[in-house]
């Protein structure tokens, strides 16, 4: 299941592997990266929810922001490798 999940956000991943040289993981790095950004998520679904009917679309731009930031950083923190987690950290 992981490795077709990593074929289908292939791009998103690729970005963040795709470097050269040595780099620094933790374990730790990946527990709070998942951590930050399920917090991103969830705050994404309370801008939702509080977002009043018939409003301004600038009040979706929170939506976006914390769903693309949420997004990027629950693929990498489940489906990365070491090498991505530490790319996101700039732990090199």
């Amino acid at each position: 299941m992981k490795q077709a999940l990593r074929k289908v956000f292939k791009p998103v991943l690729d970005i963040f592997e795709n470097d050269e040289g040595p780099f620094e993981y933790k374990a730790l790095n990946r527990k709070i990266l998942v951590f930050i950004s399920s917090i991103f998520f969830f705050l994404m679904l309370l801008v939702i929810y509080l977002i009043p009917e018939n409003s301004d679309p600038g009040y979706y731009i929170p939506v976006v922001v914390f769903g693309c930031l949420s997004s990027v950083g629950l693929i990498v923190g489940l489906l990365g490798t070491d090498k991505a987690v530490a790319k996101i950290w700039n732990n090199r």
